[in-house]
């Protein structure tokens, strides 16, 4: 029996009214984080997937919303939605955007500025063009919160961190890290035993790529949760200024998914070739990302040694090591898991409930 939070209750106003944009892994996850007692302070009036959307000012139960969209004939338009917010009669009024999408990431500005909050695990924006990252600092500046902490690192507190040390005059000096769990899964797998078109299967069917691998394999993904912490911490850097490698065959990058599914052993040689190298000089390949004190931005494999804090990494494990002006000899270091449906809600639901 589902625990319901969120009943319908259109003679109380909430404190909190939240519709949901994307009912994926990330979204379904959060849909049962909003069914426990955790939420109870919340108000779900609306749920919406690429298709259809099920809007409902006196509350739409977590559990029910799968039900709802597939039976639902109401196309998609995010009018009614943000009019469910505003007839909710809440004191916040929150659109939480668990889709991957440009298109719904380029309002987020606009709903800001229009005094909604916004939670995110979407990273176009603020990683995209310089000039989305600053349409986003100017709506914030009119108290509403743009929440972002499922932006990087699957809910790490990694931007929280930065922020409090900046507030405290800290100054980012460099960064290193691996930024993606399903890359870093992969490499700490990858020891020439198996074509790592074999564990590149492995981890897609795992849940620990996008259904579209290249999405992970190019690069850019890492290179938006550089860009975001690079931002965050001061560095005014424009998307064209991250020098990324994709590991992704030219070949191969403009061809549709089932075919670069049915491909995929094109990625093996180069691959085994570059293990078999950094094997011989006694390191491991890791996929990095790096950003120094002048601003110079990468993200690509690299050859660590046995020593390197990434050599010992586990898993889907992101890890994160900041110098900075105080913590200069020795960075800190955030690390933990990286990937995962529930850990990204989890930092969704604690950016909203953080308001």
């Amino acid at each position: 029996m589902n625990a319901v939070a969120i009943a319908p209750q259109a003679q109380s106003a909430p404190r909190t009214a939240v519709v949901l944009l994307g009912t994926g892994v990330v979204g379904r996850a959060l849909l049962t984080l909003l069914g426990t007692p955790a939420a109870r302070s919340l108000r779900l009036v609306g749920a919406a997937n690429s298709k259809r959307q099920h809007v409902l000012a006196e509350g739409v139960a977590p559990g029910d919303v799968a039900q709802h969209l597939a039976r639902g004939r109401e196309g998609r338009d995010n009018a009614p939605l943000l009019a469910a917010l505003d007839a909710a009669g809440a004191e916040r009024k929150v659109v939480i955007d668990a889709t991957a999408c440009a298109t719904e990431a380029s309002r987020h500005a606009e709903w800001l500025a229009a005094g909604y909050h916004v939670v995110t695990a979407n990273k176009a924006l603020a990683g995209g063009h310089l000039s989305g990252w600053r349409a986003l600092q100017q709506a914030t500046s009119t108290g509403s919160v743009y929440g972002d902490a499922a932006t990087v690192g699957a809910g790490l507190p990694v931007l929280s961190t930065l922020r409090r040390l900046r507030h405290c005059g800290d100054s980012l000096l460099t960064l290193e890290g691996v930024f993606s769990g399903s890359l870093s899964w992969l490499f700490n797998q990858y020891d020439g035993s198996r074509p790592f078109s074999a564990l590149l299967r492995d981890a897609r069917r795992l849940g620990f790529t996008e259904p579209d691998p290249r999405s992970d394999l190019s690069g850019e993904d890492v290179a938006r949760k550089l860009l975001i912490i690079a931002r965050n911490a001061g560095f005014a850097l424009g998307s064209d200024e991250v020098e990324v490698e994709s590991l992704v065959p030219e070949a191969l990058r403009g061809v549709d998914t089932a075919t670069f599914l049915d491909r995929l052993e094109e990625l093996d040689e180069p691959l085994r070739a570059r293990h078999a190298q950094a094997a011989t000089n006694g390191k491991v390949l890791r996929y990095l990302a790096r950003l120094n004190q002048r601003g110079r931005a990468r993200v690509g494999l690299v050859e660590v040694g046995p020593d390197h804090p990434a050599a010992r990494l586990s898993g889907t494990d992101n890890q994160f090591a900041l110098t900075t002006t105080r913590y200069h000899a020795t960075p800190l270091v955030i690390q933990g898991p990286g990937a995962g449906p529930e850990i990204t809600a989890q930092a969704l639901l604690g950016d909203v409930l953080a308001l």
